[in-house]
């Protein structure tokens, strides 16, 4: 009989022990979804979110079904868009907004405009350089 709780004593150490290493690696591949799934997705919806309340008139978009257009008008959840030589209008809901060209050329031309100012920068300095050495092999 004591040697059957001895038994049983040494089970129930072990099956703790374990039990433990389960939980931390549950807590573990908890983290690694978080990480790898459920953060960028998340990260995803925000911009999406913040790309249609950035809409305006004018703005030129393509739809998650592939229709190009200009808005023409915005609701509260909806846009009108004009699409084509023949100025069709359609009336779509916001959500369905993938991409908006307009933004994204103006955040290009944003991009090159400070490429250039860092280039210009750059070279500012190089200027500089050379007019100090030249001072120094003057003197």
């Amino acid at each position: 009989m004591l040697s059957f709780l001895r038994i049983i004593a040494t089970a129930t150490d072990a099956s703790s022990g374990s039990m433990t290493t389960m939980l931390i690696m549950m807590v573990g591949l908890f983290a690694v979804m978080y990480f790898m799934v459920i953060r960028p997705e998340n990260k995803k919806k925000k911009e999406q979110e913040a790309l249609r309340n950035s809409l305006h008139k004018g703005d030129k978009i393509t739809t998650i079904g592939g229709i190009m257009g200009k808005i023409v008008d915005i609701k509260d959840d909806k846009i009108i868009l004009e699409i084509g030589e023949d100025q069709v209008r359609l009336e779509m809901q916001k959500w369905a907004v993938m991409t908006n060209h307009t933004a994204e050329k103006e955040k290009s031309k944003r991009a090159a405009e400070a490429k250039e100012a860092a280039q210009k920068a750059r070279e500012e300095k190089i200027r500089e350089k050379e007019a100090k050495k030249t001072e120094k092999d003057m003197r």
